[in-house]
């Protein structure tokens, strides 16, 4: 992607800077939070690479079919986080630019883990949605996992689809759980938060504090039983740097189109963010009028639904970039 809001609008231009390697050495104590209280691990300058490890959404604490997750996770340490990245000259009102490059599987085989976890998930009763119904059996899928393709069962091989499940930045002055997804991002569990796409998020706090974690190897719309292919990963990023252009959620853009990201319960709430900002953007950046967008996205909108089992749920809406030239 040669033109991209982050190439003509960010501090670096999209121009790669410096490789830093956050390796799980470097990053010591993995975190649980999003916030402005932990000490950055990492100081960088826009346009400076990341090659981050990180680990699974359960730290590696289900490591065979025959766990009992509720027995091996300690909620609410779920979902570690690499960071926080302080971005040097991030201040608020500034939108922090994070490219992925890549995302490979690291660790020894089945890489890939899904769950079966008490009230969690996307058809079970929950602490939100509470049934006297009893609990589905816990159960546990290992699978493994490369670039060449996902070992579902003996029969399917579903393709190699990365992205990162949790990514963003501190909000202002919570300390919120990497499992929330909000205006600050994190647990979106979106599938285009992949390598080629740009995500752009609000800085609300100075250095930004970029934190990342959670990789899927792939998802379907939803994350219906509320666990992808759950793995650990290598994950190369460019962060870089767009000075004074406010936005208020989370944007993303590819080579075919561009996409806002709005978190809220209930999941129609989260459509509704979702299309506002995108009005909001096609609006400020690309001349439409207000209404005619409006009219506009009725009819060639597009939505991908991220996940309908976080505390918050999270939708992306999109339009083809062909119609904004």
């Amino acid at each position: 992607m040669k033109v991209s809001w982050m190439t003509t609008k960010g501090v670096a231009k999209g121009i790669a800077g410096r490789t830093h390697q956050l390796t799980e050495e470097v990053q010591g104590t993995y975190h649980y939070t999003y916030g402005p209280f932990a000490e950055p691990v990492l100081h960088i300058r826009p346009g400076d690479i990341v090659v981050a490890e990180t680990h699974d959404a359960f730290e590696g604490q289900i490591d065979t079919v025959e766990c009992s997750p509720s027995e091996r996770l300690n909620v609410p340490f779920l979902n570690p986080q690499c960071g926080p990245i302080y971005v040097e000259g991030a201040t608020k009102g500034d939108v922090i630019a994070i490219r992925i490059h890549s995302i490979v599987p690291r660790g020894p085989q089945p890489a890939g883990t899904a769950a079966l976890i008490p009230e969690f998930g996307g058809l079970v009763g929950t602490t939100n949605t509470a049934l006297l119904n009893d609990p589905l059996p816990e159960k546990v899928m290992k699978m493994n996992v490369t670039e060449d393709g996902i070992q579902f069962n003996d029969k399917i091989k579903l393709p190699y689809e990365p992205f990162i499940g949790t990514l963003g930045v501190s909000p202002e002055i919570e300390a919120v759980s990497s499992l929330q997804p909000d205006y600050w991002g994190a647990n979106m569990d979106v599938p285009d938060v992949a390598p080629g796409a740009i995500v752009y998020f609000p800085v609300q706090t100075e250095g930004g504090y970029v934190y990342l974690g959670d990789c899927h190897g792939t998802q379907g719309d939803g994350e219906l039983c509320g666990t992808a292919v759950e793995i650990p990963a290598v994950v190369t990023i460019q962060i870089d740097l767009i000075k004074q252009h406010p936005i208020a959620w989370p944007r993303l853009e590819n080579e075919h189109f561009v996409m806002t990201l709005g978190s809220a319960r209930p999941l129609e709430d989260a459509t509704r963010i979702a299309y506002r900002e995108l009005i909001r953007w096609m609006v400020d950046d690309y001349g439409w009028d207000m209404y005619e967008a409006y009219f506009f996205l009725t009819q060639a909108g597009k939505l991908r639904v991220g996940n309908i089992v976080d505390p918050k749920y999270t939708v992306g809406a999109s339009i083809r970039k062909e119609y904004l030239v």
